[in-house]
């Protein structure tokens, strides 16, 4: 009796395990995500947090619809274990026609549970970029980063079933393949024109989660396209390496403007708080600290040019500086993220331009004769109040002063102050005119 018993559950758990085998997902919506840029952490960010609602919600999945020419390996990294640690399916979809999934591009593509590309795109070229302003790293730091690559993109094609050899090539060899050829060599998973039908052919395929396998259904699902909200595209607009370097320069002009020219305020202000957006965007950025320190010695030259008289040899410095520290500050050889030479070049002459006009001003300034306080009085013309030689009375600038004059001088006469003594007593000669006028009597 017991063993029929015994019997009888086991018939009664068996077809428990075949629906769990089978279980599909029951929600009716899929996450649209569309990456048309350079992987930054602020793409990583958007493509995490999107990824924990979709899990939240119980989506359907999440698409990805991906065209970027690559980014940082910190930042790839970021959305491959986001990708790995969803419960469920991730697609990525390399589109529109003309679109390219290049370096980390790549290995996000490797790490999605479905691959799908448009007609006339590409994946590949995923070999690790050296860091340096130009500098070669050496020959067993290069060997340890591209072995690490390799071994990377080889556990993810495993994961997913992918082709090995063609994961590792594209590190070690840069290869890159057609949709076409990413299908034939089991790459991706289809080929799809439109995201219609990259639904329809997505609809009943199977995928693994947690060692069960299960069916993905897209025949009815909702598509619904998620944006970078305003903050998020900010940031993101931030992260241009031009953009970042124009805001540092735009910066450290207002910051020397406002040392050069102290009390104006507005430069000051606008240069520091794109300073801090700078900041923010390095923050993002594979930076050459060198470029920028060679960047800050430049603006130290400008100031010290106000300062010390330098015949414009400080000035030229600055310039040869910030130019070289320009070419320098992006410390990276890909092209996405290098800063334009144009702008660079157009942002050293306008730079070169404004702190020479700025100089002059100072220079110009500082030349003038002073007309406030003490050192204000001399020059200021008034009357003799009374007879002056060697003492006397004088009424300058609507005040009636105490005077001094080495040559006598007649009240009513026009005088103008020479110096200022001590004890707040004026040094006055007569004018020209009355001067002739007091020699033609004598004579």
């Amino acid at each position: 009796m017991r063993s029929l018993l015994l019997i009888l559950s086991i018939l009664t758990l068996l077809p428990c395990g075949v629906v769990a085998e089978q279980q599909t997902t029951s929600s009716s919506a899929i996450t649209l995500l569309s990456i048309d840029s350079a992987i930054n952490p602020i793409t990583a960010k958007f493509i995490r947090e999107q990824l924990n609602e979709a899990n939240r919600r119980q989506d359907v999945a999440l698409l990805i619809e991906l065209n970027t020419p690559g980014g940082l390996d910190t930042a790839m990294r970021e959305i491959i274990q986001a990708e790995l640690g969803s419960t469920i399916p991730v697609i990525v979809y390399v589109a529109p026609a003309g679109a390219r999934a290049a370096s980390a591009g790549a290995l996000i593509t490797l790490a999605a549970d479905f691959a799908a590309m448009a007609p006339g795109t590409n994946i590949g070229a995923a070999h690790p970029v050296s860091i340096g302003a130009g500098a070669q790293p050496d020959k067993t730091m290069a060997e340890k980063l591209v072995n690490d690559a390799a071994a990377y993109a080889r556990s993810l094609a495993l994961q997913r079933g992918r082709n090995l050899d063609w994961a590792e090539k594209i590190v070690r060899e840069s290869i890159s393949s057609s949709a076409q050829e990413a299908l034939e060599q089991q790459v991706i998973d289809l080929i799809a024109e439109n995201r219609t039908e990259l639904l329809k052919k997505l609809d009943g395929r199977s995928y693994l989660r947690l060692g069960q396998k299960k069916t993905l259904l897209t025949k009815d699902v909702t598509l619904i396209q998620i944006e970078m909200n305003w903050r998020l595209q900010v940031l993101s607009a931030l992260s241009n390496p031009t953009f970042a370097y124009m805001l540092m320069m735009l910066g450290l002009l207002g910051i020397f403007f406002e040392i050069s020219q102290p009390g104006v305020i507005l430069p000051g202000v606008v240069g520091v708080i794109s300073i801090l957006l700078a900041f923010f965007a390095f923050s993002t950025l594979p930076i050459n600290y060198v470029g920028l320190l060679l960047i800050l010695v430049a603006v130290v030259m400008f100031i010290l040019e106000v300062k010390v008289p330098s015949f414009g040899m400080l000035t030229v410095g600055g310039i040869i500086s910030m130019a070289f520290g320009s070419l320098m500050l992006v410390d990276s050889s890909q092209p996405y993220l290098q800063i334009s030479k144009a702008v660079i070049a157009a942002t050293v002459m306008v730079s070169a331009g404004f702190i020479l006009f700025a100089s002059w001003m100072v220079v110009r300034t500082q030349g003038r004769p002073v007309i406030f306080g003490q050192e204000g009085m001399i020059g200021e013309r008034g009357t003799a109040s009374s007879n002056i030689h060697n003492e006397g009375q004088v009424f300058v600038h609507g005040e009636l002063w105490q005077a001094r004059a080495t040559v006598e001088i007649n009240q009513g006469s026009e005088v103008e102050v020479v110096k200022l003594l001590d004890g707040l007593v004026l040094e006055v000669r007569a004018t020209n005119e009355d001067q002739q006028k007091s020699t033609g009597k004598e004579a």
